[in-house]
C-alpha cells in the first residue's frame, strides 16, 4: 500500500498526539497534500469520533505562518527574540562543536536535556534522545513536572497504574470527580459519565473551583486546596463507624484494614470539616453517598498531587475503592493512572545502559531556576524540546533570571518561536505529529495507537529522532542503535515478554489496525504487583522509605504570610501553552481571569471586572477578576497558561513554588499562597 505521505487526496487514520488521557483516534482529510481537516475517527472504541477544539482546530497550527521553517541564530540579546537564518549543516556545527569543547573543559555533565510531553508520541518524548544523551553522558533530568508525586503514591497502594477500564465506567451509579476538570481535560470520561447518569448515576465533583465539570455535577463540594487526604479520611471514619465497608473484600484483597480502622477515628467529621472547608453533614452525605452506592467509581485528578502533601493525597484516595469492595464490581474503582497496562520495554526504547557513568547527577526539572543559577558545577549548555519551561516551569522569573546568563549555551528544539526559544542561541524547527511516525499509549485508555506520516515535512522541520541522530552523527558516535529506524524503535518498545498486556501486539498488527487494546483483565481476583500481592491500605514499603505507613493527612507547607491559596488550573482551550500563541484559542478564552470569592473581594473594595494585582515574593500578574461564588474564602484560582504580550503580566507560574511534594519529586504549583489588591 502507499504511504499516507504520497497520497495527496484523501482521508487517512491519525491519533491526537496532546498530553491529554484520551489520546483521541482521528482521521485527517488531505487535499492536494495539505490538511484541510480533522474529525475524530467514529471507529475508535473509546472516543468514537468526539473531539474537542484544541485537536479540530489543530490545522490552523499546523500551517500557521508563525511556524518555523528552517534554523535559526540568535543575532540579539538572551530574551529579545531576534535570529537570523542558518542552515542545518551550520546549527549541527555549532551545536556539537560548543559540545565538544564542554566535554572536554566541563565534562558531558555540564550539558543538560530538559524536556516533557509536548508530544505524546513514545519515540518522540523518550525514544533517540534518552539514547543520544544516555550516550553522550550528559546530567540526567528527572521528568517530575506532572505526575510523578502521583504515581508513587499509587505505587504504594496499588503496585502501579492500575485502574478501572474507563470503557466499563458507562455502568457505574455514583461517579465521583475528584479534583479533575474532566470536561476540559479528560471529557471521554464525561461522556461515559453522562451515559451512566442516563442510567441513573449519580456524579459529585470535588475541587477547589466549581469550573465546568463543577458545573456539569449533581453536586458539587468545594474544598480547601491540598486538604483531598483529610476528607477522604473522614470518608473512611464513618464507612468503618457506620459498618458500609466490605469485610470479606478486606479480609481477601487487602493488607491493614485493622491498623486503618484503629487509625481513621482520629479523622471525625468535625476535625475533618475544620480542615477542608467542608461540611459535617455533607461529609456525612458523601460518606453514605459512597458506602451505600455500587458500582462506585472515582475519576482521580492530576491537580490532586500539585501540592506538598500530593503523593500521599493520591495514595489515600486510592485506597477508598478497597473499603467497599468496589474493585470486584464491574464499573466501580477508581482510575488515576492506568498506564501500567501499556509499559512498553523502556530499556530497550531508551537504552540506559549506553550511559557509561552510572553515577550520572539527576536534576530535578521542577528546579530548572535553582539549577540553572545555583548549580555547582554549573549547567554550562541546555538543549529544550517538547516543552516550554519560561512560561510552564514553577518559580518562572526565577527560570527566566537562568536563561538570560551569557555563559548558558540554548538550544530550542520547536514548531514556535516560544518564550523559552526567545532566549535561545540555537532554534532548530520541529515536525508536527502528523509529520512523523510514532507509537502512542494512553495513560487513561487501554489502546495503544501508530501514527504514520500523513503530510509532508514543513519546510526543513525534523523529527526528535532525525535531530538526535543527526547530533550524533555530528559528535561521531558510531553505537548502530543510535541510527535505528523509528520501524525498529517501535518493534523494540513493544518486545516486552515480562509483561503480559501487551502479547500479541506488534508493528504489522498496528499497521493494519491503527488501534489494538491491550490484553487487560480485571485487577481483582489476581495478585497485584505491591509487595504483599494484595491492596495495601498498610504499606511496609512506604515505612521503610520512611513515610507514614497508613493514610494520612499532612498541611501544605507555610508558604508565607500571605492570605490567599493560589490554584492556576487548566483552561478548556490549551493545553499548557500550546495554543496559547494562536488567535482563534484565545478567542475562545477571551483573557486571563482571577476567580475570587465575594467575601474577600468586599473586604479588599474589589469588583467583578476589576483590574487587579495577584502577588508574592516571587513575582506578581495584573489580571481581571471573576467574583461570585465559584471559590471557597480565601481561595483565588486562574485557568491556563497564556503566552507573553507587550506589556502584559499574566505569568502565573511567576508566583508558584519550586518547592518538591512529598512524593516522587513533583511539582508543588498549587500550594502556592498570594496576595490580591485593586490596580
Amino acid at each position: 500500500m502507499e504511504p499516507f505521505v504520497q497520497q495527496p487526496t484523501g482521508v487517512f487514520p491519525s491519533v491526537c498526539s496532546l498530553d491529554c488521557p484520551d489520546q483521541c483516534g482521528l482521521l485527517v482529510h488531505k487535499q492536494d497534500g495539505k490538511i484541510v481537516k480533522i474529525q475524530g475517527d467514529p471507529d475508535h472504541p473509546v472516543t468514537k469520533g468526539n473531539i474537542c477544539n484544541k485537536v479540530r482546530n489543530m490545522t490552523e497550527r499546523i500551517y500557521d505562518p508563525k511556524r518555523l521553517k528552517y534554523p535559526l541564530k540568535r543575532t540579539g540579546a538572551k530574551g529579545e527574540g531576534k535570529f537570523t537564518r542558518i542552515s542545518w549543516d551550520e546549527a549541527m556545527e555549532t551545536i556539537t562543536a560548543k559540545w565538544k569543547e564542554l566535554i572536554e573543559t566541563e565534562g558531558p555533565e555540564s550539558i543538560l536535556p530538559y524536556s516533557f510531553y509536548g508530544n505524546m508520541g513514545r519515540l518522540s518524548a523518550e525514544g533517540m534522545d534518552r539514547r543520544f544523551f544516555h550516550r553522550l553522558g550528559a546530567s540526567l533530568l528527572d521528568r517530575t513536572i506532572c505526575s510523578s508525586a502521583g504515581s508513587e503514591g499509587l505505587q504504594y497502594t496499588m503496585g502501579g497504574g492500575f485502574g478501572t477500564d474507563p470503557e466499563d465506567t458507562i455502568h457505574a451509579k455514583l461517579i465521583i470527580f475528584w479534583g479533575i476538570n474532566a470536561v476540559s481535560t479528560n471529557m471521554h470520561q464525561v461522556v461515559l459519565a453522562q451515559k451512566a447518569r442516563k442510567n441513573g448515576a449519580k456524579i459529585i465533583v470535588i475541587d477547589v473551583h466549581k469550573n465546568q465539570t463543577g458545573q456539569f455535577a449533581d453536586w458539587f463540594i468545594p474544598i480547601l486546596p491540598g486538604t483531598d487526604a483529610a476528607l477522604a479520611l473522614g470518608v473512611m471514619h464513618i464507612l468503618f463507624m457506620e459498618n458500609m465497608v466490605d469485610d470479606d473484600f478486606l479480609a481477601k484483597y487487602t493488607v491493614g484494614h485493622e491498623e486503618l480502622r484503629e487509625h481513621v477515628v482520629q479523622y471525625d467529621p468535625v476535625t475533618v470539616s475544620k480542615m477542608t472547608g467542608v461540611p459535617v453533614a455533607d461529609i456525612y452525605q458523601l460518606a453514605r453517598w459512597y458506602g451505600q452506592t455500587t458500582p462506585s467509581f472515582i475519576r482521580i485528578g492530576n491537580g490532586l498531587q500539585h501540592h506538598d502533601n500530593g503523593g500521599m493525597c493520591i495514595r489515600t484516595i486510592a485506597c477508598l475503592p478497597a473499603l467497599t469492595g468496589q474493585w470486584l464490581v464491574k464499573g466501580g474503582g477508581a482510575i488515576k493512572s492506568n498506564s501500567g497496562y501499556l509499559a512498553l520495554n523502556q530499556k530497550s526504547l531508551q537504552r540506559p545502559d549506553l550511559l557509561q557513568k552510572k553515577d550520572t547527577r539527576i536534576i530535578n526539572m521542577n528546579l530548572l531556576g535553582r539549577a540553572l543559577l545555583e548549580q555547582d558545577p554549573p549547567i554550562k549548555s541546555l538543549f529544550v524540546y517538547g516543552t516550554n519551561p519560561a512560561v510552564v516551569a514553577p518559580d518562572s522569573n526565577k527560570v527566566r533570571r537562568g536563561l538570560t546568563r551569557e555563559d548558558l549555551f540554548v538550544v530550542v528544539h520547536d514548531l514556535f518561536l516560544t518564550e523559552t526559544a526567545k532566549y535561545a542561541d540555537i532554534v532548530l524547527p520541529a515536525t508536527s505529529s502528523f509529520e512523523n511516525t510514532d507509537l502512542y499509549t494512553s495513560y487513561w485508555h487501554h489502546y495503544i495507537q501508530i501514527q504514520q506520516p500523513v503530510i509532508e515535512r514543513y519546510g526543513e522541520a525534523k523529527s526528535n529522532v532525525e535531530v538526535f541522530q543527526l547530533l550524533a552523527k555530528n559528535m561521531g558516535f558510531e553505537d548502530s542503535c543510535l541510527y535505528e529506524t523509528e520501524e525498529e524503535m517501535i518493534r523494540q518498545a513493544l518486545d516486552n515478554p515480562n509483561h503480559p498486556f501487551l502479547q500479541g501486539i506488534d508493528y504489522e498488527a498496528l499497521v493494519e489496525k491503527q488501534y489494538i487494546k491491550a490484553n487487560v483483565k480485571p485487577l481483582l481476583p489476581g495478585k497485584l504487583p505491591t509487595p504483599s500481592g494484595k491492596i495495601e491500605l498498610y504499606s511496609r514499603k512506604m515505612e521503610q522509605d520512611g513515610y507514614p505507613p497508613l493514610p494520612t493527612y499532612t498541611p501544605i507547607a507555610n508558604d508565607g504570610d500571605f492570605p490567599f491559596l493560589f490554584v492556576p488550573g487548566p483552561n478548556h482551550n490549551f493545553l499548557n501553552t500550546t495554543f496559547s500563541n494562536h488567535e482563534k484559542h484565545i478567542s475562545f478564552e477571551k483573557e486571563p481571569r482571577l476567580y475570587m470569592n465575594i467575601q474577600d473581594a468586599l473586604s479588599k473594595g474589589i469588583q467583578d471586572g476589576d483590574q487587579i494585582r495577584v502577588w508574592n515574593d516571587r513575582g506578581e500578574c495584573i489580571l481581571k477578576v471573576s467574583v461570585g461564588e465559584h471559590v471557597l474564602p480565601g481561595v483565588v484560582v486562574t485557568q491556563g497558561l497564556w503566552a507573553d504580550s507587550p506589556g502584559a503580566k499574566r505569568l502565573v507560574n511567576s508566583l508558584t513554588p519550586d518547592r518538591i511534594a512529598d512524593m516522587g519529586g513533583g511539582a508543588t504549583f498549587f500550594s502556592g499562597r498570594v496576595d490580591v489588591e485593586k490596580c
